[in-house]
């Protein structure tokens, strides 16, 4: 279980929402979101109803004001609380549609793929074991996706616009 408190103003003021579990639609409960407690568990938070938009990785944590997770807006119509998980972590990526082209394997995170594989774009990939954020550059920064177990066969599955990925982190409630 997770808990995650939503603010409409910052610094933790303002009408507030707890959430326990997933949820497609907030509108019903805060017209806006300047600032963020998470008590327990991994979250991702996105701009649109029904999981859709720009998504946002937040771990235990307070975030004061939505620039502190990241965000372009005080905007969150949704959440999704990420599973808590104690195995391995393994995904392999490609540089082209359907798992074709060249392989890499991932077992830990990655802060810039141009410099430790030598590509800037992914085309498809498999989440073998754990759940990660692919984040569209380096470092961390820039659009986020979280990506469960499954197959992605083009960039479209996991949400992306485009191919480009700068890093991987997995998702781990102890950051």
């Amino acid at each position: 279980m997770g808990k995650i408190i939503f603010y409409e103003d910052r610094g933790f003021q303002g009408r507030s929402y707890e959430c326990n579990s997933d949820c497609p639609n907030l509108q019903a409960y805060f017209n806006r979101c300047n600032s963020i407690r998470v008590e327990s568990g991994c979250w991702m938070i996105y701009e649109r109803p029904n999981y859709l938009g720009h998504q946002y990785y937040l771990r235990r944590g307070e975030y004061p004001d939505y620039q502190q997770w990241m965000g372009y807006n005080d905007c969150i119509r949704s959440c999704r609380i990420i599973p808590q998980y104690s195995g391995s972590y393994r995904l392999r990526f490609y540089d082209r549609d359907d798992f074709k082209g060249q392989m890499t394997e991932l077992t830990d995170d990655c802060d810039s793929i141009q410099d430790r594989f030598h590509m800037n774009e992914i085309r498809s990939l498999n989440v073998l074991e754990g759940s990660w954020i692919l984040y569209e550059m380096p470092s961390y920064r820039g659009r986020q996706y979280l990506l469960r177990p499954g197959e992605y066969r083009r960039y479209l599955d996991w949400g992306a616009m485009n191919a480009k990925v700068g890093s991987f982190r997995r998702v781990m409630d102890f950051y």
